[in-house]
Parts: C-alpha cells; structure tokens; sequence
C-alpha cells in the first residue's frame, strides 16, 4: 500500500506510538542498568554521556505530548473534531519521525542495534503512515480549516473553566495590551492598573484555598484555573502580566506543604489578598538549579536569624514585600540540601531599578535590577544581605522545618515549573496569531504570503504545536490535583520551553523585517520566550537531573 492510498486512522497512530513508547522503554532500562551502582542510578556515569540523557528527556517529553494529543483529540467531552483530529495524527506523524531520526544517529549509545530500531520503528505500517500523515495537503487542509472556524483548536475545558479564561482574556486585551510595549521598550514597571485590576479579581489568591482567603475550593487543588489565567495573562504580556501570579503561587505552596497553622492563618489571606506580594530568593551567584550549594547563611540570634549573602535573578524583588529566602541554617557543609531552611522576611515595597532598606537594628538589604533583553516590567534583581533581621517565627515550619527548606522549596517549584508551560503557551498563542494575521496582510509577488505552501506549512506546526503543548500542560496539571506529577510537571516545562522559541522564531521569520522591528510585538515575543529554558530551572538540569534521573529511577524500580 503506498502512502497517497492511506486513509489515516487513529489506530495507525496509536500503533507507531505504542511502537515506539516499547523501544523508548527499552532504551531507558538498558540505559539505567549500565549507569547504575548497587541497584542506584549513578548521576557521575550519566555525565559521562549527558548528550544521550537529554535526548533522552527530549524524546520522552515529545513522546508523552504526542500520546496525550491523541487522546484529547477523539474526547467528544473537549469539543473537538475533524480539525483537531488531523492536527493529532500530522503531529504524531513528526514526533515519530524525529524520535527514531535521533535514535538512528547513534543506536549504540542507546543501547541499540540497528536491526532492532529498523524492526521496531521502520516497518513498512509505520512507514506508510508516518508519509501520508506528512504530506504537504495535510498542513494545508488544517490551516485552511483554521481560517474557515476562526479559532485554532477546542480549549477543552469545563463551563466554568471557559468563563474563566474568557474574563482574563478580555482583561489581558483591554488592560494589559496597551501598557505591553511601553513596558518592553522602556524597561518600566508594571502599571499599578494591571495590579490593581488581578488584585480586585482575587488573582494573587488562585492557589490558596477559600479557607485561607483565596479562591480555591478548600477541598480539592485547582491547577487549571491557574494555567487559564497565566495563559491569558501571557498572551497579553509576559513580563507586564504573565508572571504577577508565579511567585505568590511559589510561596504559597510552600506554605500550604510546610508552614505551621500560624503561619498559614498569617501570609495565606495577605498573600491571596495582594496586601503582601511575593518575591522569591534561591539562586545565588554561583549556585543556581544546584541548591545544594547554597551559601547564604541565616545564623541564629536571640529571638530569630540574622543573613548575610548575595542572592540573584530575584525576580520583582523591589516591588516585593514578603520574600521567601533559602538559607542555610546548619553550619556543618556535609548536609548539603539538608542543611536549608526557608525565612519568610519582610521589607517595604520600593519602585525603580534599584532599592536600599535599613532595619532599625542595623541589619541591610540593597537591590539592583539586572539588565535583561525581555522579561521585562518584572525586573530581577541581585540583592545582597548584610546581618538582616528575621523573626524566629518566620522560619517556615517552626523548628520542625528546620533543614527542610529544599523539600518546602520544591513543593512550589513544581507549581512554578507548570506554570512557566502555560506561560510559553500564552506567548506561543499570541505569536501565532500575530503570525496568521500579518501572512493574510503581507503581499509578496502579488500575493498574500499566507498563500504560499511554505507559510501554511509553518502556521499550521505552529498551531499542533501550541495546542498539544497546551492540552499535555492541562493533563499534568490533573496530575499535579491528585498530588502526583512531579517528573511531569517538569517535562511539561522542558518541552513548552524549548519549542516555545521555535514557535516565536517561525512567526517572527513571518513577519520578515518587520518582525526584527519593535513596531510589532512579535519581536518581543521572541526575546521573551528565549527566557523559558532559563529560569525556574535551567533546561539542562531539568533534562539530566530530573527528567532523565527520574526515567531511570523508575526502570530499575520496575
């Protein structure tokens, strides 16, 4: 049977993935068996061939997207039809084409033999499928469809979910928007309007429960209602908007996982309320994903802790009140993670680039805004501790949390880590339409470019990407409700991540000149999407001390 007599089915898809989820588990055991001391993965053998370990985590990421994009796809409960259905099994048709494409580069560092790959995942079924998925009339027909509907693919949510995202969507159109480019190009602070606004739509409270002030039911999380607002807010602006909600996010699930009743009755209302804005302290100069190395110290005094050190990449730590801080609160350097504690210190609010506060007792702490190509309205600073001043009572936990920091650390970071997915969604939605939009504008040799097979061709990956990365990100946030998820949350991060700077690139590329111009904010799309694989853990060491680590973990367990 040759490709252009395929009629493509579902069933042709799940077959080449199940295919090639065996031999992606295949590859995972022999992987572990040979990096693995005692029946313990061995991170020292990993690094001596890390290239085979993030491409591991890169191949999973995509695999786990792919599999998830099929199944939302043929949910009649998400909306979905033909549309969606063939944007499914086109994307599938790629992802297998790039995963085995990799694993055919170097079968012998995964374990591999070339008759076992072309067995397994270039049999002629697979073959024949993955070339009538591909074809050009394929991409055609979605971005057609596309244009035809007006949208770019079933949200999938609930009802109240739906009215949800419609509010913040109006807001992030009719307030955010305007302020975008300003903030962008002047390197302004966010506009009091837009903090006001999520302030009186209680957004600084979205993960704190009813209970505690907020608005999430004091019986069950509700991570989708986050990522539909940080998406939304996104789309309008990363650094203007999309972010407000991140830190106060971060500290309160670390709160809420490790803080006494007290201090949960105290922060939670203040936090949910935007009386006390969150800013987040971990990095350091010289440590960033490892906080193992953490050199800020909290040394204790009478009645609480004293801090001496420099933290960096503090992001709208002027602006900010509260700040959670990792210390170290044990002296002997052999506890390594073990040795942190989380402080919860207090400081004035200040605006500008730069801030300078003194305690009535002395102690000192002074921020600098560092100069960043996008992300900007938040501003993250370096900020520098000289004897500052805690209460006993704000070490997070009371002497029970003592050392315990890392773990309260990572309960938020896994809330952040998914949050920064649905941010790279935002602003991969808002260049996709700033990409369709100037394509049906531009007219090259007579024509619009949107007319040209190669720009369809683009637009169209542009939207299966962006709509698989959004539904795989709203799976592991079900995930993360039954407080699970944690490996996924950052392999959802990774991959959103980096395919978000393709997305921009793409509709930047669209736009030609005048995209590498500031008169049109897909520039700014593309400076800002560049900062995902960054922050909240750095793409490397999600890719080989998480993902790939945790993939192991599992196949020796198994």
């Amino acid at each position: 049977m040759t490709a252009t007599a395929v009629k493509l089915e579902k069933s042709q898809a799940e077959k080449a993935l199940s295919a090639q989820a065996a031999l992606l588990n295949e590859v995972t055991k022999r992987l572990a068996q040979k990096n693995s001391d005692n029946g313990k993965v061995s991170v020292s053998k990993m690094d001596k061939t890390q290239h085979v370990f993030y491409q591991l985590a890169w191949m999973t990421a995509q695999q786990r997207v792919a599999e998830n994009f099929i199944v939302y796809a043929w949910d009649a409960s998400k909306g979905t039809g033909e549309m969606e259905q063939k944007m499914a099994l086109t994307f599938v048709a790629e992802t297998v084409s790039n995963i085995r494409s990799e694993l055919a580069a170097r079968p012998a560092e995964y374990e591999l033999t070339y008759q076992e790959l072309f067995s397994k995942l270039f049999s002629d079924e697979i073959n024949v499928y993955v070339e009538a998925a591909s074809k050009m009339e394929n991409y055609e027909a979605i971005v057609d469809k596309i244009v035809d509907l007006g949208h770019f693919g079933a949200y999938g949510l609930s009802e109240d979910h739906e009215n949800f995202r419609g509010i913040f969507k109006d807001f992030a159109e009719n307030v955010v928007v305007p302020h975008a480019e300003h903030v962008h190009r002047h390197d302004d602070l966010i506009p009091q309007e837009i903090i006001n606004g999520l302030k009186d739509m209680g957004c600084f409270g979205l993960c704190i429960p009813e209970q505690f002030g907020g608005i999430q039911p004091d019986d069950r999380p509700d991570n989708i209602s986050m990522l539909v607002v940080t998406e939304e807010l996104s789309r309008g602006s990363l650094g203007a908007a999309g972010s407000l909600i991140t830190r106060p996010e971060i500290m309160s699930k670390a709160l809420l996982k490790g803080g006494t009743e007290e201090q949960k009755n105290k922060w939670l209302p203040l936090l949910a309320s935007g009386e006390k804005f969150a800013g987040i302290m971990v990095t350091e100069p010289n440590y960033g994903s490892d906080v193992a190395g953490v050199s800020v110290t909290a040394k204790e005094v009478d009645g609480g802790f004293v801090i001496n050190g420099v933290k960096t990449w503090c992001t709208f730590a002027g602006y900010a009140n509260l700040l959670l801080i990792l210390c170290r609160t044990e002296s002997d350097p052999s506890l390594k993670h073990r040795g942190l504690s989380i402080l919860l210190a207090e400081k004035p609010s200040f605006d500008g680039h730069e801030f300078s506060y003194k305690q009535e007792g002395g102690g000192t702490i002074q921020g600098k805004a560092i100069g960043t190509i996008g992300y900007r309205g938040m501003h993250s600073y370096e900020v520098s501790f000289e004897d500052y001043f805690v209460p006993k009572e704000n070490l997070l936990g009371g002497d029970a949390g003592r050392g315990k920091g890392f773990y309260f650390q990572m309960e938020g970071f896994a809330g952040g880590r998914i949050q920064t997915a649905a941010r790279a969604n935002g602003v991969m939605q808002a260049a996709l339409e700033a990409a369709l939009r100037y394509s049906q504008e531009r007219k090259v040799f007579a024509k619009p470019i949107y007319d040209y097979t190669l720009t369809k061709f683009k637009i169209a990956k542009m939207a299966m990407i962006v709509q698989a990365t959004r539904q795989y990100t709203n799976y592991v946030a079900t995930l993360l409700d039954e407080h699970k998820g944690q490996m996924e949350a950052t392999l959802v991060k990774l991959y959103a991540s980096k395919i978000a700077e393709w997305v921009t690139r793409e509709a930047m590329q669209i736009h030609g000149g005048m995209g590498y111009a500031e008169e049109y904010p897909v520039s700014r799309y593309f400076v800002d999407a560049r900062v995902f694989s960054i922050f909240e853990g750095a793409e490397e060491v999600m890719a080989l001390r998480v993902v790939a680590k945790d993939l192991l973990d599992q196949a020796l367990a198994s």
